[in-house]
């Protein structure tokens, strides 16, 4: 009977083991990337932006700048992380929102730009340019189902 025991509690032992290794070292497939972290930005046509602008910061009290309005705010996820979400007016000529014939472009904030534009080329979405990066981010710009220019920031706060 305790010879009977020893065998089962080994075979028992090697078994649990055995699959707490396999859960240690094993990376999980099924993880999703995180994409769209927030809203980056808001951008539109308009007549007269510097018009625009003057009359949001009259009429809504917005506190703009040479680029429109920032947004400050701090993330969800991490509390001490500042962020900020960029509305901006532009001039109705402007050529920035093509190939997009829409008066609007949303800014979306994202993480790890290349490893989702990779996703995406893989998905069949549009890609619209080459990721470009500046002092405060990486930017692409995509097209959605309905052919709306998208751009993607990943910012460097």
């Amino acid at each position: 009977m305790k010879k009977t025991f020893l065998i089962v509690t080994a075979i028992t032992t090697s078994f649990l083991s055995g699959f707490a290794f396999k859960t240690i070292v094993t990376k999980p497939n099924n993880t999703k990337m995180k994409k769209v972290t927030g809203i980056g930005g808001i951008f539109f046509k308009c007549k007269d932006p510097k018009k625009m602008t003057a009359w949001y910061e009259k009429h809504l009290g917005l506190n703009t700048n040479p680029y429109g309005a920032t947004f400050e705010w701090y993330e969800g996820s991490d509390s001490t992380k500042k962020a900020q979400t960029q509305w901006t007016p532009f001039a109705e000529t402007t050529k920035y929102f093509e190939p997009s014939a829409k008066d609007f472009m949303i800014n979306y904030r994202v993480e790890n730009l290349e490893a989702l534009v990779e996703e995406l080329k893989k998905e069949g979405v549009t890609i619209v340019d080459k990721t470009e990066s500046y002092d405060y981010g990486k930017f692409v710009h995509i097209l959605d189902a309905e052919g709306n220019k998208i751009e993607l920031w990943e910012p460097i706060d």
